[in-house]
Parts: C-alpha cells; sequence; structure tokens
C-alpha cells in the first residue's frame, strides 16, 4: 500500500509539473507570437507611410543619376549682391562723416567752415572746367537763389521748422537778408569794374571786417591768437597775389624788336569803395547769421530769409540790366549743380558760424585760396614761385594754428 500510494503521489507530481510547463510553453509561445505581430504591424505601418515617397507617382518621370553635375553646390552671389553691399557701406561711411563733421565733433564749426570753402573750391572747378554756352552774371545769380530758396523751403517743412523762426528773430532776419544782398550785389559791381585779383583780394577782407563786427555787435573779445591768424591769413593771401595786384595789363608789342609788360594804373575809386563796402556789409552780416542761426536753433532759416529777398531782387537787375539769354540743356544742368552745391555751402557756412566764434572760424575761409592755387599749379596753370608757395604755407598754418590751439584756449 504505502509504495501504491508513493507512486501515485509522484504521478501526480509529474503531472502537475508537466501541466505547469506545458502552460509556462504556451504563455511563452503566446508572447511570442504576439510580439511578432506587433513588430509586423509596425514595420507594415512603416513601409505604408515610407512607400509613397519612394515611390514616383508618374512612372514617365525616371528617376535622376548622381553624377559629379548634380551634387549640390554652394549658390554664387551675383556681382549685383555684391555691388550692392558696397554701396550700402559707402552710403553708411558717408552719412557717419556727414553726421560728425555736422555735430559729432569739438570742431565741427571749423569742419563745417572748412567744408563749406571746400564746395566753393568745387563750384569753381565745376565752372571753369565745362565749357557751356555763356550766361549773363545776373542770370546765373537768380538762378542760384531760387535753388536756395526751394531748397532751403523744402528743408524746413521736411523737419517742422517755422520758414521764418521765433517772432522776435523777423527784424533781425530782414536786416541779415538786407546785408547779404548789399553784399552781394556791391561784389558783382567790383567784379565787373575791377581786375580779377583785386576783386579777390577786396572779397577776403570779409572775415576781418567779420572779426571787427563781432566785437562791435556781439561783443567777441578778439584774442592775440585770433588776430595773428587773420593776420597771417591776409598776408599769406598777398604774397599770392602780389605779382597781379602790381602788373595789371596786357602784353604790348615795341617796334619789332621786344615785349613788355606794361601796367595800366586803373583803379575806379567807386569799384574799390564797392568792394570795401561788399567786405564790410558781409561781415556784418555774419553776426547777423549766427545770432539768427543760434536763437532758431536751425542754420538753414537765415539762408532761407537771404533767399527770400536776393532771389526777386536779382530777378529785377537780370530784367533791367542785362539781356536774358535762354541756356541750353548742359548750362541750365550746370546752373542746377552749382545752385544745389551753393545751398550747402550756405548752410555749412551758417553751421559753422552757429557753433564756433566768429573771429575764429572765418579764418578758416582761406583754405579756398589755397585750394584754387594747388588745382592752377596742378593743371601748369600757374608757375610755382616763392611767393605762391610762402602764401599757402602762411595761411595753412594759420588755419592750423586757429583750429587747435584757439579750441584749446576756449576750453580751458
Amino acid at each position: 500500500m504505502d509504495s501504491s500510494e508513493y507512486k501515485k503521489e509522484d504521478h501526480e507530481v509529474v503531472v502537475l509539473e508537466m501541466m505547469t510547463t506545458t502552460t509556462t510553453t504556451s504563455n511563452t509561445i503566446t508572447n511570442q507570437t504576439f510580439s511578432e505581430v506587433v513588430e509586423e504591424e509596425e514595420t507594415s505601418s512603416l513601409h505604408e507611410e515610407i512607400s509613397p515617397l519612394l515611390t514616383n507617382e508618374n512612372p514617365s518621370i525616371h528617376k535622376p543619376k548622381i553624377n559629379i553635375f548634380s551634387l549640390p553646390y554652394s549658390r554664387r552671389k551675383s556681382p549685383r549682391e555684391g555691388i550692392k553691399k558696397v554701396v550700402e557701406v559707402e552710403v553708411s561711411i558717408f552719412s557717419q562723416f556727414i553726421l560728425w563733421v555736422w555735430n559729432g565733433s569739438k570742431y565741427s564749426g571749423y569742419l563745417c567752415m572748412a567744408l563749406s570753402a571746400c564746395i566753393y573750391f568745387l563750384m569753381h572747378i565745376l565752372s571753369d572746367s565745362f565749357s557751356v554756352r555763356s550766361i549773363p552774371l545776373f542770370e546765373t545769380i537768380f538762378t542760384r537763389c531760387t535753388i536756395i530758396l526751394i531748397s532751403s523751403f523744402v528743408w524746413l517743412k521736411k523737419t517742422g521748422q517755422p520758414l521764418y523762426g521765433p517772432p522776435h528773430l523777423k527784424s533781425l532776419l530782414v536786416l541779415r537778408s538786407l546785408m547779404g544782398c548789399l553784399s552781394l550785389f556791391s561784389f558783382v559791381y567790383s567784379v565787373q569794374s575791377l581786375p580779377l585779383s583785386q576783386a579777390i583780394v577786396l572779397n577776403f577782407t570779409t572775415p576781418i571786417m567779420a572779426s571787427i563786427a563781432a566785437r562791435i555787435f556781439l561783443q567777441e573779445k578778439l584774442k592775440l591768437a585770433d588776430v595773428g591768424g587773420l593776420a597771417c591769413s591776409f598776408f599769406g593771401l598777398l604774397f599770392i597775389f602780389r605779382p597781379m595786384l602790381i602788373t595789371q595789363g596786357g602784353l604790348v608789342e615795341i617796334g619789332e624788336v621786344s615785349a613788355t609788360y606794361v601796367a595800366k594804373i586803373n583803379h575806379p575809386v567807386y569799384a574799390v569803395c564797392a568792394g570795401l563796402f561788399s567786405a564790410i556789409t558781409g561781415g556784418i552780416s555774419y553776426c547777423y547769421i549766427q545770432t539768427g542761426a543760434k536763437s532758431s536753433d536751425q542754420p538753414v532759416v537765415p539762408v532761407f530769409s537771404f533767399a527770400n529777398l536776393a532771389c526777386p531782387a536779382a530777378a529785377i537787375c537780370m530784367y533791367g540790366f542785362q539781356d536774358f539769354v535762354l541756356p541750353d540743356f548742359y548750362s541750365f544742368l550746370l546752373m542746377i549743380i552749382l545752385g544745389v552745391l551753393s545751398f550747402f555751402a550756405e548752410v555749412l557756412l551758417a553751421r559753422g558760424l552757429q557753433l564756433q566764434k566768429i573771429s575764429r572760424v572765418a579764418n578758416i575761409q582761406y583754405i579756398e585760396v589755397v585750394l584754387l592755387q594747388m588745382w592752377s599749379i596742378s593743371l601748369l596753370r600757374a608757375t610755382l614761385s616763392f611767393g605762391r608757395l610762402a602764401g599757402c604755407l602762411l595761411i595753412l598754418l594759420s588755419v592750423s594754428g586757429t583750429m587747435y590751439f584757439g579750441h584749446e584756449k576756449e576750453m580751458e
């Protein structure tokens, strides 16, 4: 009995173990089958998602063959893009330079006056280099004054400034316009009646007259450095024009042997007085320009007021004293360019007077004489003489001393 019971128990244990093994095996097989089914479903879903991208919808389109010509290369920049970037950089540099000259430096007043003198020098080069139809002087003045009037009007409208400044400045601006017109038309009379060198020398006494007027009307202190700078520049001017001032005449023949220069002693008193009157009124107008620019905080206001009176006055003189000449296309284009340049020169001059003392900044105007002499020597129109070289050096030393030493003393 014991053996039979033992065998029966062993048989039950074996059966239970076999059942457990079978259950475990079936579970394992079931898990493996489920994972395989999941993997097959994921694979089929991925295949379904990728297959539309790999297959061509249009069977006529063949897959492109890859070669060295079909490899992707970086796009080359067109020449226009390079030129555009260079132009943008140049424009930004130019605008930064103009802003720095206008109000970004402690020497802005001197720089504005120097740039104004350079623009006047450029105007002389343009009028001398291009051969166009001769236009009467008053007609040229009328064209320039008209362009200055329009340009200053547009400037003030764009900036939202009143055309005639604050109400208390109207009488001052009227005096500025009157003095400017008297200086302009008396200078025209002296140029037409005197030799050019004499008219230029008389005109360049304007900085001296302006310093004296600033001392009288504006109570500016004239220091020894200011007086010395103006005197040095004017003596340099006399060194340059001394040969032409001494000898004013033409080449005449004496017999058949030789030729000599005969000096014409022809100094009309009225023309000389007109030149001096132009310098005096010009110096007084500098004082009004400075006061108007500082009070209105806008240097274009005195320029607009001057053009307001000079434009109709030039029109009256044009129709009253000279015959009207219709300019051709190139003459008219040159007149417009010179008018625009004269507007910027006048604005920069007013800005320079607004920022610095008249006795110091007026000396910078003599740079124009040096530039004209250098231009004439470079074109072999004038010989390099001791007088020209000494005069140019005197002016350059005077201007440099005014810009450097005068500013340092003012800061102290």
